[in-house]
């Protein structure tokens, strides 16, 4: 073979290998394509278009609730010492827990063999309904009438973080769309110059961070947007020196125009995602100081929940900005208060927590009656689980407990004045009625018009739901 036969033969091996790569690589690339391009044309299809996205939109049926004020009460309140009376525990304080309760038990940090602890503070009961509730929450007491209290909450989860995003997103792991997202997915925002899902804190915030809010793998949109308590309510809420409204509507004018392109030419729905975030932010440099400005509230409703210094950031100031929020159009408004978690310097730590709490939160559903939007607002409060019979840290704490714990509802279709279930002498197990998590977010989506089995999101060929496989109807508390 001559020299020049074989340089072309060693060219058209490399012809042939560069044709087989490309061609697999190209085949395989369009395939993919194609198939891609048809879960985002579905994804955009079920998110609306670009401009309305955010829209309200109807529910599947008619709904008692249309928005949501969750005041989660991160670190695990002691439903012992709250909302769940056990005299037989009183009885045996210092005991220790009969064997067959604790087969097959797994604690989190403590010897399960712990000696029994009675509850730091007595119950009395409360209202026409007669619901027993702890001497330190007076004000919770004056609306047992309106609160509908379930004792039998379950969770798998057992640690904080993993709990607070299990009962948030209905998963232990990262990454899914929280509650707030699925139901403004769902049903859309009424607010024009507010986010549709907000977000605030007070305390700790809370252990699971932003998973306990975000959108996951909704469209960016649709997550939970915090508000600061001081300075901007956002970042980089105010122009900087040197860029005056009329410049910076240029600017946005320009980039919605570059992105509108890419839009149209990709159908990617973050593109989509990324021209509301922008004019929402627009539009919030006006709406958010304007929300976050408490002067226009009269002395007595700042004294109903207990604000003494209306620019002091609080639980109790976050709480009536719940309510000036969801009059605004917001669909939904979470409070995250973490401090519950009471391992030790129980009886001092939960009297804290509820001189911080307890006033505010009654006080909202106070507020909510007098102005006619209880019975279309579904107010919740609880934390991620509750907390051991056992005691932990000497004689005054409790370790985490997922078995039962207590949360209340008031609102939006619940029926009042209801205890639901009933957990064994001593708090440990439940005996009627469980509430698994999933039921209650099945159930809360119900409520908002939103079957559970029909709020479905595609996402990596796999249509997904809050409650994932599970979940079924709480039918005893809904009115």
């Amino acid at each position: 073979m001559s020299s020049n036969e074989s340089t072309n033969h060693e060219a058209n091996l490399i012809a042939r290998r560069w044709f087989l790569q490309r061609s697999g690589i190209g085949l395989g690339s369009l395939a993919a394509g194609c198939l891609l391009q048809n879960e985002i044309a579905a994804s955009m299809a079920m998110s609306g278009s670009p401009a309305d996205s955010l829209a309200a939109k109807a529910p599947h049926f008619p709904a008692k609730a249309k928005r949501v004020i969750y005041m989660f009460q991160a670190g695990a309140p002691s439903q012992l010492e709250l909302f769940d009376p056990k005299p037989e525990l009183a009885a045996r304080n210092g005991q220790l827990p009969p064997p067959s309760l604790l087969e097959g038990y797994r604690a989190a940090f403590i010897d399960p063999k712990s000696g029994l602890l009675a509850g730091k503070f007595s119950f009395a009961k409360h209202g026409k309904s007669g619901m027993e509730l702890s001497e330190v929450l007076p004000h919770t007491a004056q609306i047992a009438d309106d609160i509908c209290l379930i004792r039998t909450m379950q969770t798998e989860a057992v640690n904080h973080a993993p709990a607070q995003i299990m009962m948030n997103t209905g998963t232990q792991q990262f990454g899914r769309p929280s509650f707030g997202a699925w139901s403004l997915y769902g049903l859309g925002s009424e607010a024009s110059d507010l986010p549709g899902f907000v977000v605030l804190t007070s305390a700790k915030g809370t252990s699971g961070g932003a998973s306990n809010y975000g959108a996951g793998f909704l469209p960016t949109m649709y997550g939970g947007v915090p508000l600061r308590s001081k300075g901007d309510p956002v970042l980089y809420l105010s122009n900087p020196p040197g860029i005056d409204n009329q410049a910076q509507r240029d600017s946005l004018d320009a980039i919605r125009k570059l992105n509108e392109s890419s839009l149209s030419n990709l159908g990617d729905p973050n593109i989509a995602a990324r021209i509301q975030s922008y004019e929402m932010a627009y539009r919030l440099q006006s709406s958010a100081p304007e929300l976050m400005d408490l002067s226009g509230e009269s002395a007595e409703t700042l004294a109903l929940y207990g604000i003494k210094d209306p620019k002091e950031a609080n639980y109790a100031r976050n709480c009536l900005l719940a309510r000036r929020l969801i009059e605004r159009g917001v669909r939904f408004v979470q409070l995250f208060h973490e401090a519950w978690d009471q391992h030790g310097n129980l009886k001092a730590g939960v009297k804290q927590n509820a001189v911080d709490t307890d006033q505010a939160s009654a006080a909202l559903v106070k507020d909510l009656k007098q102005r006619g939007l209880l019975n279309d607002t579904l107010v919740i409060w609880g934390g991620e689980f509750g907390r051991t019979p056992m005691v932990q840290g000497g004689d005054d704490g409790r370790d985490h407990h997922n078995r039962c714990f207590s949360m209340w509802l008031a609102g939006g279709g619940v029926k009042p004045g209801l205890t639901y279930g009933q957990t064994d002498d001593f708090g440990f197990n439940v005996v009627q009625d469980p509430v698994h998590v999933h039921d209650l977010n099945a159930t809360l989506l119900h409520l908002l018009g939103l079957d559970h089995l029909r709020l479905t999101y595609r996402f990596q060929g796999r249509d997904y739901r809050l409650t994932d496989v599970h979940g079924n109807l709480v039918q005893g508390i809904l009115a």
